[in-house]
């Protein structure tokens, strides 16, 4: 099928719920290729989903191997590989227990859940969340989302949720009240700008949790699998959640999600308070097992800080070169640059130079390689953007 029957199709019978403009047709390590064969250089891995790049061999084997032996029983029945990537995410993070999904938004609906059944018998649900924050596009996940554009069109509200400015710690102690289950945080503001929390924010708010005895929950569906450097964002601050969620590049493109809570909290969900039918499959497992196998056996996260701390020092360079640009900020791989105008246009050329990018909102410039990206191709994208920037 040519490509021109491929967008008939698509614009005849696929919901345009996405404003898309490119075919892309294959991919490998950090490159992609569209429909006319034109090569990119994919510094948006999927939104921070293949951050292994495209096809990755250990993922490709074990989703080849897989897919001929077991792909889906019913979570009634044990499967091999889902006790093997739990241990792998508790050994990896603060250890404890997992609950599988298959998405990010699916992960945080799990963390809700867990609040709030934790919470009920001492009349507690409300959560607070943090603006500027997203956490999915579920009814449950908006109403957690602190950015109202999100929900516009959806209302009314699923109650239960209210927000507070993200770093700011005097408002988070004066939002926790009798009613308050939890408190929801990205470690790293992803959609939201690209805005790391302060050590004092994160461990302030853990030392206000513990003082009213109500959880810290943390969303790494986007920053966790290595992105910032450590293998989830939140061990730079040395502060332990009660509860995380995870997805995104725990299947480096399969999808699956999952969140985990402490062994303390382990009875919190019993048989018949969760459930998910596609949660933790044979096949996502095996998946996300090599995503595992891959960051240790070919030491992505020294990679990442090492190629993170290149791509900051050449942001940081081409910031100070152009009077519209004001800010590098993230953690590793997970960098935004700050403009003082809409970047569309920025991305825009990038891409018709052979760079694909995204935004964080409208004024930020958001670049999300691959783990294992090399310096070259690092140099070669900031050149694009570079380019971008003189041109406009």
């Amino acid at each position: 099928m040519n490509k021109d029957q491929i967008l008939s199709l698509q614009n005849q019978y696929v919901l345009e719920t996405y404003a898309r403009d490119m075919l892309l047709v294959r991919g490998a390590g950090s490159r992609v290729w569209d429909a006319d064969d034109r090569e990119y250089l994919d510094f948006t891995s999927g939104i921070s989903v293949c951050n292994l790049g495209h096809c990755h061999p250990y993922v490709t084997e074990a989703i080849q191997r897989q897919a001929g032996r077991l792909v889906h029983v019913s979570n009634l029945f044990y499967n091999e590989y889902q006790p093997q990537l739990a241990a792998a995410i508790s050994e990896n993070s603060f250890g404890g227990r997992v609950f599988f999904g298959n998405s990010g938004a699916e992960a945080n609906e799990g963390l809700i859940k867990f609040a709030r059944k934790w919470g009920n018998e001492h009349g507690r649900y409300d959560i607070i969340c943090m603006n500027d924050s997203f956490h999915g596009r579920t009814l449950a996940t908006l109403a957690a989302t602190g950015q109202p554009k999100y929900r516009e069109g959806f209302e009314p509200v699923t109650p239960g949720f209210r927000f507070v400015d993200f770093n700011d710690l005097e408002a988070l102690d004066k939002a926790i009240d009798g009613k308050t289950a939890a408190v929801l945080v990205e470690p790293v503001q992803g959609e939201g700008g690209v805005v790391p929390a302060t050590e004092e924010f994160l461990s302030g708010a853990r030392e206000l949790c513990d003082k009213h005895e109500i959880l810290l929950l943390f969303d790494e569906v986007q920053s966790g699998m290595g992105r910032t450097g450590k293998m989830f964002a939140h061990q730079a601050y040395g502060v332990q959640p009660d509860g995380m969620s995870l997805a995104k590049a725990l299947g480096n493109g399969y999808p699956i999600g999952a969140f985990i809570v402490p062994w303390k909290w382990e009875n919190v969900l019993v048989p018949g308070t969760h459930a998910s039918t596609f949660g933790g499959t044979p096949l996502a497992c095996a998946a996300a097992l090599a995503v595992f196998e891959a960051i240790e056996g070919n030491d992505l996260l020294f990679n990442c800080r090492k190629m993170g701390e290149h791509l900051r020092g050449a942001l940081v360079k081409l910031t100070n070169d152009h009077q519209k640009l004001n800010d590098v900020r993230g953690m590793g791989l997970m960098l935004g640059i700050v403009a003082d105008e809409a970047v569309a246009p920025v991305l825009a050329a990038a891409r018709s130079k052979g760079l694909l990018i995204l935004p964080a909102g409208p004024n930020v410039i958001r670049l999300l390689p691959p783990l294992n990206v090399s310096q070259e191709e690092i140099d070669q994208a900031v050149a694009i953007v570079g380019e971008s920037l003189e041109e406009l």
